[in-house]
């Protein structure tokens, strides 16, 4: 074939073999010399293939120009619009398109799209495209100028994948989704830059693969505040975008969130708490052992901000989770079992670590039956423990609520005789300091006997054992 013939082979282009012999040939002469037929076929190979990209995850908004392979997996619909000083209308159709790595938009025109809109294009069908990459509306969009199918190639994906949360790829749009609506917030408004008033919201939605924040603009914004957690919903049209290096779905004009009736298995995966540390996001779920009231404070900005206080225990430990914002207003009571997702850990009272939940938090109270039980290999796992290892051991320390949910400090006998020992954990204001220490929670005061300083108005947990109707408290924080 000869060494021509042999870098030629190698190359991926659409220049013919006689096309691409001239040009080294003009290559030598335009160097008067200075490369020989070889060389210049190299430097010509290069120039072809500038541009070209191993996957579709490698394509980048700025790149001038892309060649790439990926299979159609969605094909839209033709939509015509008005060109500017001119009397014909445009044509576009939008196809997904992807790879192993990532799925892309591709926007045929005019001519191309009429003949896809024709049926000379099918979901399945592989494509080697040329053409250039921009951060369109919905997502990483490539506008097509050349595209060609190719029978022999290969991309190991199928229509329809990318329909969980663990299928979602940076780019993605046209996303259809299903999932369990496991927390909602309220509507915000902002100022566009054209002065106009838009409007947003945030659901977070988890199938059996994850658990995904979608994001709802305008129109659609409106759904948080019309759907219940625990409903199975269904994602049309969605598109994904990063925040913070997260995924999040969004939907905008184009997409829906639609009521199913349909059962979505969720199944999270927690981290034990006593394994959590300083700085760490992480998830974690148990049954609340006390729960706060509500409290206001001025923020620097002078606006009023709000903040609630509980304590989960899972089979490794307890720890306080801070609500801030819209959470402090969720109907959480102790002995209820809480997902706490998205967390950050950080310095809490007395060097003690507690959980921050922020708006990027999520927290879900979860229904009778749905936990976050381990799997039989994970059963004796302390890695693995969820809420199933929570049991009635007989260490002492499950007695946040008796079998009629009442608090156990509650349950115990209320008369004039000494009462049963007993471990409780109590959180309160100080309204009386010395011996002993008075704590109230806005329902009932405890009497503790401790050897800590405490100072009036200052808000304290203590753990220790009932006895005589005073709380001997081993633990203060």
């Amino acid at each position: 074939m000869g060494e021509i013939g042999d870098i030629y082979a190698d190359l991926e282009t659409d220049v013919s073999e006689e096309e691409f012999r001239e040009a080294v040939e003009e290559k030598v002469e335009q160097m008067g010399g200075l490369a020989d037929e070889e060389t210049a076929a190299m430097l010509l190979a290069h120039e072809l293939n500038e541009g070209e990209v191993e996957t579709v995850a490698d394509i980048e908004p700025g790149m001038d120009e892309v060649k790439f392979i990926a299979k159609v997996m969605a094909i839209g619909d033709l939509k015509t619009f008005e060109r500017e000083g001119e009397d014909e209308d445009g044509r576009v159709i939008n196809v997904e398109a992807a790879d192993e790595t990532a799925s892309v938009r591709l926007a045929f025109w005019d001519g191309q799209a009429v003949d896809i809109d024709d049926g000379m294009l099918s979901v399945g069908d592989v494509l080697r495209v040329k053409g250039r990459p921009k951060d369109g509306y919905n997502g990483l969009e490539v506008s097509v100028d050349k595209a060609e199918q190719d029978d022999d190639a290969t991309v190991d994906v199928e229509p329809g994948d990318g329909s969980t949360v663990e299928a979602l790829t940076m780019g993605q749009s046209d996303v259809t989704l299903r999932g369990l609506v496991l927390d909602t917030d309220s509507v915000r408004t902002f100022d566009r830059d054209d002065g106009s008033e838009g409007k947003v919201s945030n659901l977070t939605l988890g199938d059996e693969t994850g658990r995904v924040r979608v994001t709802m603009w305008d129109d659609r914004a409106d759904r948080a505040t019309e759907i219940e957690p625990g409903t199975a919903v269904e994602i049309v049209d969605g598109y994904v975008r990063e925040r913070d290096g997260a995924l999040e779905l969004h939907v905008g004009d184009d997409g829906a969130v639609d009521e199913i009736d349909e059962a979505v298995d969720f199944e999270p995966d927690t981290d034990p708490i006593e394994g959590v540390e300083l700085e760490e996001t992480v998830d974690i779920a148990g049954v609340v052992r006390s729960a706060d009231p509500v409290r206001t404070f001025d923020r620097d900005d002078g606006s009023e901000g709000q903040v609630r206080n509980i304590r989960i225990q899972d089979a490794t430990g307890d720890i306080r989770v801070a609500l801030w914002g819209d959470k402090a207003d969720k109907d959480i009571q102790p002995g209820d079992e809480v997902l706490a997702a998205d967390v950050e850990i950080q310095d809490g009272w007395q060097d003690d670590l507690e959980a921050s939940a922020s708006w990027s938090s999520t927290i879900v109270v979860l229904d009778d039956g749905t936990g976050v039980a381990p799997t039989p290999e994970e059963a004796d796992d302390d890695q693995h423990a969820g809420l199933s290892s929570f049991g009635d051991g007989d260490d002492g320390t499950s007695t946040a609520a008796d079998g009629d949910g009442a608090p156990a400090s509650e349950s115990a006998d209320s008369g004039g005789g000494t009462q049963a020992a007993e471990q409780v954990e109590f959180t309160g204001t100080v309204v009386q300091t010395g011996d002993p220490v008075v704590l109230d929670d806005g329902e009932q005061t405890m009497s503790v006997e401790t050897g800590e300083r405490v100072q009036l108005g200052q808000e304290v947990t203590v753990r220790g054992v009932v006895e005589d109707g005073r709380l001997d408290a081993d633990d203060v924080f």
